[in-house]
């Protein structure tokens, strides 16, 4: 009998400190805690798998600095992977959020190959990042690791990021490459790493999300042939389980579990057993080693985070996201305000990213900016119609439903399968009302720009992040819209650039719309 361990980290999202960077306070989450239990792990079987699933460079306010002020030095990700002794990394679609540049050096850093099958060059036609399959010998046992992304990626990303990419449908290539991989490579297991996740329930079959082709991991179980085990991640779901005979697992977010996968192998190296298991974060001590490696680079955030910037006049602080959503905040309408001056337009549309979103103390600093704005999204305004605008609003108000006694509550399918309260928009620079009352499609009751009827086949201009301008959260009706303009400015510096220019910034609501139930 031979064993073999997989072992997955997925969506770290530049976490590494066992912290809240919004509060400072500890949390049980990041790769310095991870270190711990992979070196315990190790400890067990010296020649365990270790792959990291992607969405790996961006995400912390750490990431962020090193980014802006330090990217010639290291990147502080890769030096933690590399001392782990990664096998393997998968290219993720936030890998991109900081352009091409960044992603290039990130891979040439690395010890480990980083694989995507289905990103290609559009210059030479090949795997961008070379090649797409990992084969490594264990024990006499021969195992082949395929890496896959999503390619929806095109729907989210900066044009200018992308540029010179092509991202072919994950599915088919799976398909392709895995039957290529058994017949070359003749190994004893098949290993998919895929940046993406299961787009229905894994028990019944029953779409959990609009069939978009972003998550294929249940058609990849059902359709791809020769599969053992299949590594997933991108929807920040903690999953274990088997789905038509093929192993999967996916370890939620933010270091915060390790994937593990068993598999029980006879002497003639056929797999006679699968198990898969997610490994928790709690009570676990970081790694100091893991810490010190990044030391310098944490120390400058902190430094960082703690610049004061300027001063709120009025109450911006966040103390329920739910009301924030139903009721127009101050710190929302601010956002705005920002987003429309930065672009030169008076409609603009932003959304309350996460429910832990403090909004904006009294004496603002670098740390308020970053814990509500958290995405290195840029801004663009696109040319929409009336129809449009009313058409997004429909579905921002599918994010309520009422329950049989009468109260409002957010629309399962905004929690499950993924939490997606992002996709939920608020708008300054018209009037509207939504009515929950109402059947989905049929809640907008009062649209208006400048106390007037919208009209619907008129066009207007309207500034929003370049995630939602691209269709992203199944707004399909601002996909492949004439872009006016571009601002190409992170949206934490335009920020921060309104509120040194002012100093001090009053906290004002027009009360320019309403959920009413």
């Amino acid at each position: 009998m031979k064993k073999i361990t997989i072992l997955q980290t997925s969506d770290i999202h530049g976490s590494i400190y066992p912290l809240n960077y919004g509060t400072n306070e500890a949390a049980d989450v990041g790769l310095g805690k991870l270190a711990t239990i992979i070196k315990q792990e190790r400890a067990l079987d010296e020649q365990l798998l270790l792959v990291d699933n992607g969405d790996l460079i961006q995400g912390t306010p750490l990431t962020y600095y090193y980014v802006q002020f330090l990217k010639d030095e290291k990147n502080p990700m890769i030096s933690v992977l590399n001392h782990l002794s990664y096998d393997a990394a998968i290219i993720g679609n936030h890998e991109f959020n900081y352009g091409m540049d960044v992603v290039d050096r990130a891979v040439q850093e690395s010890d480990f190959p980083w694989l995507s099958a289905n990103i290609i060059s559009e210059s030479t036609g090949e795997p961008y990042f070379g090649k797409p399959y990992l084969i490594k010998t264990i024990n006499s046992v021969k195992i082949a690791i395929l890496g896959v992304t999503t390619h929806y990626i095109p729907n989210w990303e900066s044009e200018q990021n992308i540029a010179g990419l092509k991202f072919k449908d994950s599915l088919q290539e799976t398909k392709k490459w895995v039957a290529h991989i058994r017949e070359k490579e003749s190994p004893n297991v098949v290993i998919v790493s895929y940046h993406g996740g299961f787009e229905r329930d894994l028990e019944t079959g029953e779409p959990t999300e609009p069939q978009t082709g972003e998550n294929q991991g249940f058609a990849i179980c059902h359709e791809v042939e020769g599969i053992d085990v299949l590594l997933t991640g991108h929807q920040h779901r903690a999953l274990t389980g088997n789905v038509n005979g093929v192993a999967i697992v996916q370890p939620s977010n933010n270091g915060q579990m390790l994937g593990k996968v068993t598999l029980t192998l006879n002497e003639n190296n056929e797999i006679i057993n699968k198990a898969s298991e997610l490994l928790q974060m709690e009570e676990v001590e970081a790694n100091q080693e893991i810490l010190k490696l990044t030391s310098n680079v944490e120390a400058q955030t902190q430094k960082w985070l703690d610049q004061p910037i300027g001063k709120i006049e009025g109450d911006m602080v966040i103390t329920d996201a739910f009301s924030v959503r139903t009721c127009e905040h101050p710190a929302i309408e601010f956002i705005n305000k920002v987003q429309m001056e930065a672009a030169g337009v008076d409609i603009s549309s932003t959304s309350l990213f996460n429910n832990l979103s403090p909004g904006f103390r009294p004496n603002v600093t670098m740390r308020d900016i970053i814990s509500n704005y958290m995405f290195p999204n840029t801004l663009k305004v696109l040319s929409v119609s009336g129809q449009d605008i009313k058409d997004a609003l429909k579905q921002s108000a599918s994010y309520f439903m009422l329950n049989e006694s009468g109260e409002l509550k957010v629309n399962p399918a905004f929690i499950h399968p993924k939490p997606q309260h992002y996709n939920y928009d608020m708008w300054e620079g018209i009037e509207y009302v939504l009515d929950i009352r109402n059947p989905i499609g049929e809640r907008v009751t009062t649209l208006q720009y400048h106390g007037k009827p919208i009209d619907l086949d008129g066009k207007y201009q309207v500034v929003m992040n370049n995630y939602r301008a691209g269709g992203g959260g199944n707004y399909a009706m601002f996909k492949d819209k004439p872009i006016v303009k571009e601002i190409p400015l992170d949206m934490t510096e335009i920020i921060t650039s309104y509120i040194l220019n002012r100093q001090t910034v009053k906290a004002t609501v027009n009360h320019n719309w309403k959920v009413v139930w």
